[in-house]
């Protein structure tokens, strides 16, 4: 039996979700608006992220903001300050979907160029870190917190050739456990998700001679896993 969310499922509910302006967030975001929550755009480019609010809003949803964060050349300091801005419009989130991701090269560990593994432990690591750090104390004012974290099946299984986007799936699913663990007993649940192979521009480059037609979209199951 397919999962099929309740149209209001997420009424009443705030959720930011990182790397919004395509692929699996952009998905995610036009879900969670299409079942009820106010949804926080975040990503690189103002241009997409800024056709994503216009397609929430032109569907009838509750309006969408955006901000602009990179997490390949983040600060601590420029996590928090999205954060402050956050809270002038926010009493709190309800969820947050880390979904910025750098795939890097899938080649040999041998081959693997330094610079690119460095970008790719940034973004998809230590850039997703400062944010939810950043962003901790929003998720805590809210009654059923939920931060998601989107993993792969090569951050729990190595395989060969998928090198740094590999190693930083594996200190993503670190991650969450040890804040899973810290806040088990607030009102704030910490979880991965696999979304498997899905449709996007990261799985193209991944798999260029796949048919792009056999990759699904990205799945519902998304809108449950935000919401318990």
């Amino acid at each position: 039996m397919h999962y099929q969310p309740q149209l209001d499922l997420l009424q009443n509910r705030i959720i930011l979700v990182t790397g919004a302006s395509d692929g699996i967030g952009q998905e995610a975001a036009l879900t969670y608006a299409r079942h009820g929550a106010s949804v926080i755009l975040l990503g690189r480019s103002d241009e997409k992220l800024r056709a994503v609010a216009d397609e929430i809003n032109q569907a009838g949803a509750i309006p969408a903001r955006w901000y602009t964060l990179d997490l390949l050349t983040c600060t601590a300091q420029e996590c928090q300050k999205l954060a402050q801005q956050l809270a002038l419009h926010y009493p709190r989130l309800d969820g947050v979907l880390h979904n910025a991701g750098l795939l890097g090269d899938v080649v040999p560990m041998a081959e693997q160029d330094p610079d690119v593994w460095q970008k790719v432990m940034q973004v998809n690591v230590n850039g997703t870190f400062m944010l939810t750090q950043a962003l901790l104390p929003l998720l805590l004012k809210s009654e059923s917190g939920s931060l998601v974290f989107t993993s792969s099946s090569v951050g729990r299984e190595g395989r060969a050739n998928w090198g740094a986007y590999a190693v930083s799936k594996f200190a993503t699913e670190g991650m969450m456990q040890v804040l899973a663990e810290e806040y088990k007993n607030r009102h704030l649940r910490v979880n991965c998700i696999n979304p498997g192979g899905t449709r996007t521009k990261m799985r193209a480059s991944a798999f260029p001679t796949e048919d792009a037609l056999k990759a699904k979209k990205p799945p519902p199951i998304l809108c449950r896993s935000i919401c318990g």
